[in-house]
């Protein structure tokens, strides 16, 4: 998978790419992670890529030209997807993650200031995609959001383990919360952990599980389960 992201804070994209697991994921050729500024495409002498509103308003909205140049100069897979970070946009789930880990190249678009000039839109008519019923500052932390959830769902990513079938909102738990989980010690102030998962027998574990994670996901979640 190959993630291209259009931003004007590229480090913000290289800093958390450069840890964990998805450092281990880029090293072992699973994805790879590209930046591209607009501001390297912009024609203006002081690399602004935003100007005031016509019609008038707050703040600064993101010109067409930058944005459109940088797009067209990425290079494209012909099943890539073209992504807009919007509070316009589809809510994103785990249904649109397992559904976009299938595409070789993702381009994502981080906005800031007060948004884009709609032109970029209607010209460039990319997928828009939302995190939630929320405002940030600008798309950077929605699209570290994406390439963390869609990955998670690529083979190999998280090692030789299917661990991400299990994740709450996955298809391994018909789409409930996560079970509960234990480790040692045993016994810690007077809490204990569940005889069955100490008992050996995987079949009544796995019922177990299942059972708990029904249970958590009608008491927090519900909507779920509907």
């Amino acid at each position: 998978m190959i993630y291209d992201v259009i931003t004007l804070f590229p480090d913000i994209i290289k800093s958390y790419c450069s840890q964990s697991i998805t450092k281990r994921a880029i090293e072992r050729n699973i994805i790879t992670v590209q930046t591209h500024n607009p501001r390297d495409y912009t024609l203006d002498k002081h690399k602004k890529v935003d100007d005031i509103p016509y019609g008038g308003g707050d703040g600064m909205v993101l010109m067409c030209q930058p944005i459109f140049d940088c797009y067209e100069a990425i290079e494209k897979k012909e099943d890539c997807v073209f992504i807009m970070l919007s509070a316009k946009g589809e809510k994103f789930n785990q249904n649109t993650a397992l559904e976009l880990s299938q595409k070789s190249q993702i381009i994502l678009l981080c906005g800031h200031y007060e948004g884009f000039d709609e032109r970029i839109r209607l010209g460039l008519k990319p997928k828009e995609i939302s995190i939630g019923d929320y405002i940030l500052t600008g798309g950077e932390l929605g699209a570290l959001v994406l390439i963390d959830s869609i990955s998670r769902n690529i083979e190999n990513y998280l090692g030789k383990t299917n661990c991400a079938l299990y994740d709450s909102f996955s298809n391994g738990m018909e789409g409930c919360l996560e079970y509960p989980q234990y480790t040692k010690p045993r016994e810690y102030k007077g809490m204990k952990v569940p005889e069955i998962l100490l008992s050996g027998n995987h079949q009544k574990i796995e019922q177990y599980r299942k059972q708990m994670s029904y249970e958590i996901t009608k008491k927090y979640r519900p909507d779920l389960l509907q």
